[in-house]
């Protein structure tokens, strides 16, 4: 379920988007891979306004920090991302699409805890799993804890195998989906207290991607997108 306030309107939609409705029709591992080393190191926290859920007192919740593995594996010359919908017994977060990750253990470190929940949720070895960059660490809404999220690949489509513990469904996407027009979409919610905020949503086929997993999707994309267009790639690769 999504806590949408009473007060709520329709955003202005993503900051990658072409102003001409143009998309890109081919996203590569290794395009994103450049994308990234284009981009450099990080940004520095970001830290989300809390959104109070029901039945939950102050708003925010504090545990360990955590960390999650954007997997992306070529196929038919697209970029697929490995996606997870979280197991409806989980404590917090229930039923919502992430990528595979958790909570860092004692004695770990980010990327450790993030190879760990890859194998453990997905099935898919770390041996496996090449990381080659990182996104803005981040926070969700009803929990401070920072999360750190990886990306990195594998060779070719991995077998998915989801652990029924945590995970509902896992199932892999073509980035290139996520830019369409018709399955991103973004709201702005009115918050308690008067503040404002930008909550992105991507609509799959029988999943709704909200939250900070959607964010670090934005985040990648708007980074492909923005070296796409400062390439001479995006001759070749946007489409109108």
């Amino acid at each position: 379920m999504i806590p949408r306030p009473a007060n709520w309107r329709v955003g202005p939609g993503a900051a990658w988007a072409d102003p001409e409705g143009r998309v890109l029709d081919a996203i590569s591992v290794d395009f994103v891979r450049a994308a990234l080393e284009d981009r450099g190191e990080p940004p520095a926290l970001r830290i989300e306004a809390p959104v109070r859920v029901a039945g939950q007192s102050d708003g925010s919740q504090r545990r360990r920090p955590a960390a999650v593995a954007c997997i992306l594996f070529d196929e038919a010359d697209q970029a697929h991302v490995v996606l997870t919908r979280r197991s409806a017994r989980m404590r917090s977060h229930t039923s919502q699409v992430a990528f595979p990750g958790g909570r860092i253990d004692p004695g770990e470190t980010a990327l450790e805890a993030a190879l760990r929940e890859v194998r453990e949720e997905v099935g898919i070895p770390s041996s496996d799993v090449e990381i080659f960059g990182q996104l803005a660490t981040t926070t969700t809404a009803v929990d401070v804890a920072p999360i750190t999220p990886f990306v990195g690949s594998v060779p070719s489509r991995p077998q998915l195998i989801a652990s029924p513990a945590e995970v509902d469904r896992a199932f892999t996407v073509p980035l290139v989906e996520l830019l369409h027009p018709e399955v991103y979409r973004e709201e702005i919610w009115t918050l308690d207290g008067g503040g404002e905020r930008s909550i992105e949503f991507f609509e799959l086929y029988g999943d709704t991607v909200w939250g900070a997993t959607s964010r670090m999707l934005s985040e990648l994309l708007g980074l492909v997108v923005g070296y796409a267009k400062s390439t001479s790639r995006c001759r070749g690769n946007l489409n109108t």
